[in-house]
């Protein structure tokens, strides 16, 4: 049973917001799903040009955007100290025919690690209320091939199985489920996915009704399955062309890499909208390059190999001739960003793939 009025007060936050959930799943034609001139809010609460169906090239929009490539749907928990395996095993039991559903590509639930450099092994990031450092530290991970694929899902009946909202009984359960797991209700986060990499799977997952069929107990979490590292950018609407037109030009090699299995840039969709949907606040990335390994060591050998150091420009460097008036020796072209780049890493388990991949 729940005690005190910070309880009671979390529980009827999520009420309302998972409410708003169930108005909008229930109710035909609620979410506006047409593709417009999307805007993306950046940091600094300016717009920029996410989506223009008038291109000048295959890659680039006229707005010097790049064209989407995957839709990504996001949704980030602030899980309460101690219930890390109860949050898991509510996952692992859902009622959910995800992998069934038009358009899916990929899934993964991931929790959020820091790591230790000396045995290599990684360590449960939960974060602290107090600083609001505890957010985000479980996001659910989905890849759509479209983004109409996304909000068919959404305003669809297997949305309403997996949220609870097929009677008001299951509703009123989940609600109370989460107040008990979950320190305030979950955060969307939704974006463009540009200039996708991904691989084969050698296997693919055990599923019962497209969804994974794995054992939890609810006392110990489930074992990581992949390995999956982020770098948050902070890029203003005015730099947001020359920064993806810089990462589109650069020499990849990660599908040469042991252990690789997927990669995007994700570029916020800021204009989404639907329940749960807040404005972007200042401090939140405009930009999330995310790379999905197979574990933590397949990610080791690609820092520490050839492949790095080529993409971050640390290793030889050749004499290249002048070009566009510039000298050979120029300086290397300024940060596009006005904040550092921020690493973010993560486990990821509960995957769920394609023959194809993401």
């Amino acid at each position: 049973m729940m005690r005190g009025v910070g309880a009671a007060a979390l529980l009827a936050a999520i009420v309302c917001s998972c409410s708003n959930n169930a108005v909008h799943a229930f109710s035909s034609g609620s979410l506006n799903t047409r593709m417009h001139n999307a805007k993306i809010r950046s940091s600094s609460g300016l717009q920029m040009s996410a989506v223009d169906e008038t291109t000048n090239t295959d890659q680039f929009t006229d707005s010097g955007l790049l064209k989407r490539d995957r839709y990504v749907a996001t949704n980030r928990f602030a899980v309460r100290n101690g219930k890390e395996a109860k949050f898991e095993k509510r996952w692992a039991t859902r009622k959910s025919r995800l992998a069934s559903l038009q358009g899916f590509k990929y899934f993964h639930l991931m929790r959020r690690v820091t790591l230790n450099e000396d045995d290599e092994s990684t360590t449960y990031q939960g974060g602290d209320k107090q600083d609001k450092s505890n957010e985000g530290n479980y996001v659910s991970f989905t890849i759509w091939d479209k983004k109409s694929d996304f909000s068919a899902w959404r305003t669809g009946e297997a949305f309403k199985e997996a949220h609870g909202g097929t009677s008001i009984g299951a509703f009123v359960s989940t609600m109370v489920n989460s107040a008990l797991v979950l320190q305030g209700a979950p955060r969307p986060a939704f974006y463009d996915g540009l200039l996708l990499q991904s691989t084969k799977p050698e296997s693919l997952p055990d599923l019962v009704d497209g969804w994974r069929s794995v054992d939890a107990d609810g006392t110990t979490t489930l074992p990581a399955e992949c390995f999956v590292a982020c770098n948050q950018f902070f890029v203003p609407r005015e730099n947001a062309p020359a920064f993806e037109k810089r990462w589109a030009d650069r020499e990849s090699q990660l599908k040469e890499c042991d252990g690789f299995v997927a990669f995007s840039m994700l570029r916020r969709d800021g204009q989404a909208k639907g329940h749960g949907m807040k404005p972007m606040e200042n401090d939140e990335p405009t930009y999330l390059s995310t790379t999905v390994w197979k574990d933590r060591a397949s990610f080791d050998g690609w820092r520490s190999g050839t492949a790095f150091k080529k993409a971050h420009g640390s290793g030889e460097k050749k004499q290249k001739p002048p070009s566009d008036g510039v000298a050979a020796d120029a300086k290397p072209p300024p940060p596009l960003w006005n904040r550092p780049p921020v690493p973010v890493f993560y486990e990821g388990t509960l995957v769920i793939t394609t023959e194809d991949g993401a």
